[in-house]
């Protein structure tokens, strides 16, 4: 029988097995609205079966036992220093430029270690970073840990915490308290394990931190605006890179950071174009096109026309629309990005080739959250519209809204152990504070009534690239009145929109609901408070689709 933790879908019950709530953090009061919301991420990291020791890095971070750790006296200048900001001997030198976003290597090279941040997180006297508190006896406890360890990273108020699922102690391994309000954080799934984790932070200033609490070092990035002082919305390591990373503002832009350079002297270009029959310049237009400033090429990163010989950050620029990016999420095969933003617009960009492809509207209001499905073929939007929209970027179009909140969406994402390349299994939760899974099946949805301008542009079991460049693609050949196929695609009326139902509603009697996650073993749910469940899977399944091997994307 349902109650409050617990619920029965159809493949069973699911059960409240863990929580982790904003009350133990004294300096946070759960009657007061966030500035930033709590946002989590999670990784499984493997332990090996036998352990000599933990590092020291490691022991440090924790304090070995202290409960709290306070920081030296600041400089009276403000600027961050570090105790220990000589470079890492692993560290590689500066790569050079490239003229492409994700170049692979032109010939094999020799492999060179990954990097570490260079900084003592423990003995910095900078003023970024105002506190660290750490669990006692954490050290010894995660050197006993074998197999797979799950970990949970979540901001709350200006403060970062390290938590481990499962664990018997609720007091969190590590939290860092900064100066700015953390917004949006990931962690690198690729380069991971029991030896280190890379964790990228953005913060309300535009500031990043590269952190790595296992050898309890940092870096900084875009340190003290010095790239945008625009607040971070999203931030995405690149997946299948050790050091490429994406992180979305509230200007409206997307940069490209590597976090093995240091910041270099930047300043965008005007989106204006120039008009190639004319003297005259044409406005640049965020449904049309998305502009991209390339410190290379000069006008950016030293003097038009010199490229420095020593690669600064950022790496690329992209202004993607006058308002707000609010979030942006990679496809599997890792060559394009689904973004959204507060102008209510989707936009599928082309990585590697650095333009836009598609930009479909919202029905109205701004798209609050997106997901890409694990196959490639679907997107997944919430919006303000109270709706959740599956669209199909192969096919340019709205596949079905699904209808069940009666607020804002804010959050969707989909249950890779429950899509099978038939149905899929996704869910929502809202700002009505319901979590709602969904059943969806692509072959029992009606097509649209009217299609006198659809092209279908690739085949649904295609392998082949989404968006192939369209000045070399058959299927971008001119129509009849010899213009390209259109990038923009209005919301169609919800008339002529198939309409998937709920497989299950659950109203949770809490503030209002932030974040959702499929872990392997158990349902993510969070509140912009930071009250996080986890609720245990009924069954024990294995992912049903393999995603798309991800290419080797490393700048070199």
């Amino acid at each position: 029988m349902e109650n409050e933790s617990t619920f029965v879908a159809p493949e069973g019950v699911y059960t409240v097995t863990e929580e982790h709530k904003p009350s133990l953090l004294p300096h946070i009061t759960s009657s007061a609205p966030p500035a930033y919301p709590t946002r989590v991420s999670s990784i499984i990291v493997r332990f090996p079966a036998t352990k000599a020791g933990g590092g020291p890095g490691f022991a440090q971070l924790l304090g070995g036992g202290n409960k709290e750790s306070r920081k030296e006296k600041p400089k009276d200048d403000g600027v961050s220093l570090s105790s220990s900001d000589t470079p890492d001997e692993d560290t590689p030198l500066a790569q050079e430029p490239t003229q492409t976003l994700f170049a692979a290597p032109s010939a094999p090279t020799k492999k060179k270690p990954l990097a570490r941040p260079k900084h003592n997180i423990r003995t910095t006297s900078s003023t970024f970073i105002t506190r660290i508190q750490n669990a006692e006896g954490s050290p010894r406890s995660l050197q006993s840990k074998q197999g797979d360890v799950t970990f949970l990273f979540y901001n709350a108020a200006k403060s970062f915490l390290w938590i481990e699922a499962g664990s018997k102690s609720k007091e969190p391994l590590a939290r860092i308290t900064f100066s700015a309000y953390p917004t949006c954080h990931d962690v690198n799934i690729l380069t991971s394990s029991s030896e280190r984790l890379d964790v990228i932070i953005g913060f309300s200033t535009g500031d990043l931190v590269w952190l790595d609490p296992i050898s309890a070092r940092y870096g900084r990035l875009n340190k003290q605006g010095s790239i945008t002082n625009s607040p971070c919305t999203a931030v995405r390591w690149v997946p299948s890179s050790s050091s490429l990373f994406l992180v979305a503002h509230a200007d409206g832009t997307i940069i490209v950071y590597d976090k093995e350079r240091e910041d270099g002297s930047f300043t965008p270009q005007d989106p204006v174009r120039p008009n190639a029959d004319s003297e005259s310049s044409k406005e640049w237009d965020p449904i049309d096109s998305i502009f991209v400033t390339n410190p290379i090429s000069g006008n950016g990163v030293g003097a038009p026309g010199k490229v420095e010989k020593v690669a600064k950050n950022p790496v690329s620029h992209w202004r993607v629309s006058r308002r707000a990016v609010v979030d942006f999420v990679f496809s599997p095969d890792v060559k394009y990005v689904a973004a959204i933003s507060e102008d209510g617009c989707l936009r599928v960009i082309d990585a590697l080739a650095e333009q836009l492809v598609d930009c479909y509207a919202s029905y109205f209001g701004a798209l609050t959250s997106v997901a890409w499905s694990p196959d490639g073929r679907f997107i997944l939007t919430g919006g303000q519209d109270d709706l959740l929209t599956i669209f199909s970027p192969w096919e340019q179009r709205v596949v079905a809204r699904c209808q069940g909140h009666s607020s804002f969406v804010s959050a969707v994402a989909f249950d890779d152990l429950r899509c099978d390349g038939r149905t899929y299994r996704f869910g929502s939760v809202g700002e009505d504070n319901k979590l709602i899974l969904w059943d969806f099946s692509s072959g029992a949805l009606h097509r649209p009534k009217f299609q006198a301008t659809h092209q279908q542009r690739i085949s649904m079991s295609s392998t082949v690239s989404l968006a192939v460049r369209r000045d070399r693609s058959t299927i971008y050949l001119p129509m009849g009145d010899e213009s390209p196929l259109p990038r923009y695609h209005p919301a169609p009326s919800r008339n002529d929109i198939a309409v998937v139902q709920p497989c299950l509603i659950k109203p949770i009697d809490s503030d209002i609901l932030a974040t959702l996650t499929f872990l392997p073993r158990s349902i993510l749910t969070s509140t912009k408070n930071g009250y996080i469940k986890l609720w245990i899977r009924p069954l024990a399944l294995r992912p049903r689709i393999k995603r798309h091997p991800a290419p080797d994307v490393d700048v070199l």
